[in-house]
């Protein structure tokens, strides 16, 4: 038996929406930049802009290899036969730097940044879903925990002698 393909979909979905997360916190940004005026750098942004950008980056990207490992690893989990354990420890040890980064997400560092650096017209800009930004995270990683799990149990259903 194989998985569903629904499986693979969620799967997939967790890098999908990292990269979402990222693409909505930059035009936040980049809105709250142009909003609360000063000098915009040729990126489009503010010093303070800049320095939230990077941030953010920096989550997007821990969550973001995580995610994508998770995903290989659940389209590897797919695969009948020997060599499943190692990948179940594997999507375990993944699942930390994908909290981890769901946690920072959560915390929401970009409206504590703004007034770390004592802008308050910076945080004042910012639009009100960006602090929504991080449900996307946590359901990225939501749904590759469900796709491997169901891929997992899937496979491990089809492969087991008494399954036949």
């Amino acid at each position: 038996m194989r998985a569903r393909p629904g499986s693979l979909a969620l799967l997939l979905s967790g890098p999908v929406l990292v990269a979402t997360y990222a693409a909505v916190n930059h035009a936040a940004i980049s809105t709250a930049s142009r909003a609360a005026g000063g000098r915009i750098t040729s990126g489009g942004l503010t010093a303070l802009g800049a320095d939230l950008w990077w941030v953010v980056k920096g989550v997007a990207l821990v969550a973001g290899l995580a995610a994508a490992g998770l995903a290989v690893v659940g389209v590897l989990l797919r695969r009948r036969g020997r060599g499943r354990s190692p990948l179940l420890v594997l999507s375990g040890v993944l699942v930390v730097p994908y909290a981890l980064g769901v946690a920072v997400a959560l915390y929401n560092p970009v409206p504590r940044l703004a007034a770390f650096y004592r802008s308050p017209a910076f945080a004042d800009a910012l639009p009100p879903w960006q602090a929504g930004s991080a449900l996307l995270l946590l359901a990225a990683a939501l749904a590759q925990v469900v796709g491997a799990v169901r891929t997992a149990a899937r496979a491990h259903g089809a492969a087991s002698p008494s399954a036949r």
